[in-house]
């Protein structure tokens, strides 16, 4: 049985408010990532500025990630279970050019770049563009 909102918000020891908890199961009940204004709007009266906080949050305790897939809004999705936001847990995403969807491919792993000296790693964004299975 998955864990209530509060109680995973408990587990990364953040405190479960009711925004927390709204914003973490509409992120929860869609499978593919979502932008800020996507969650903007399954919310009634909510102030911007609040549901973006709580996205840094999240973000900052690995329940969350952020991709940018190209199309000028960043959107967000769900960590896999044990996830730490690490080069290891990258993975590329997919952005259906019809329905405008972007899905996380976990199973596709984004290998860590070998740089030159002197260059740090920061992060990776790896997108594959085309039609989703649910538009072909």
């Amino acid at each position: 049985m998955q864990e209530t909102a509060a109680e995973l918000l408990q587990q990364k020891n953040i405190k479960p408010t009711a925004m927390r908890q709204l914003v973490l199961e509409i992120l929860r009940n869609n499978p593919q990532a979502v932008s800020l204004l996507e969650i903007e709007q399954q919310l009634d009266h909510v102030d911007r500025s609040t549901v973006f906080r709580t996205l840094k949050t999240f973000q900052e305790n690995c329940i969350i990630h952020k991709i940018d897939d190209g199309t000028g809004a960043t959107k967000f999705a769900l960590c896999s279970e044990g996830c730490s936001c690490n080069l290891g847990d990258l993975h590329a995403h997919f952005y259906c050019n019809k329905c405008g969807q972007t899905s996380c491919l976990k199973d596709h792993l984004i290998e860590q770049p070998v740089l030159p000296d002197g260059f740090r790693f920061e992060s990776a964004n790896y997108v594959i563009k085309g039609i989703c299975a649910a538009c072909r």
